[in-house]
């Protein structure tokens, strides 16, 4: 089994549209998404969590459970903010929708490893603060649907 790095690897991606109902974008539209990979500093989140269901009995003292609800993680990016453009803050504003697309083993033709997250940005900040760093931008996201995961990026 081949081990590798993500970062230099995996592309983070945004896209406004999909045509398909089950989220699978065409080799078009992952191309024609925005990178944002070089510009983001963290990524949290993104992610389905299960609330599972414990189900106790008379018969013993171990609480055994089941799988209950999917729900999606927490989920942000937080970005470098950049002097001179507001491409995050105006592209990523507040109430904007669309989906972020992970291609966690790269973004080329026939690559496996690509989820996508249906997606509404619930709030856009700049990080303040006195530290010795670099200006950041957190993008928090309001994960709308069951993403898409684990799905091959398309040939043509």
């Amino acid at each position: 089994m081949g081990r590798f790095n993500r970062k230099g690897v995996t592309k983070i991606l945004f896209a406004e549209t999909i045509a398909d109902a089950g989220y699978m974008p065409t080799l078009v539209e992952v191309t024609g998404a925005e990178d944002y990979t070089k510009a983001i500093a963290a990524v949290d989140g993104f992610s389905i969590e299960n609330q599972e269901i414990e189900t106790p009995d008379m018969d013993s003292t171990f609480v055994s459970k089941i799988p209950g609800d999917d729900s999606a993680a927490d989920s942000s990016l937080t970005f470098y903010e950049d002097d001179v453009t507001d491409d995050i803050e105006t592209d990523l504003a507040k109430g904007t929708t669309g989906f972020i697309l992970i291609a966690r083993k790269g973004k080329a033709a026939s690559t496996k490893g690509l989820d996508v997250y249906p997606v509404r940005v619930a709030s856009n900040s700049a990080a303040i603060t006195a530290d010795n760093e670099a200006a950041k931008i957190t993008v928090r996201f309001s994960i709308t649907d069951r993403p898409l995961t684990n799905a091959t990026i398309p040939a043509t």
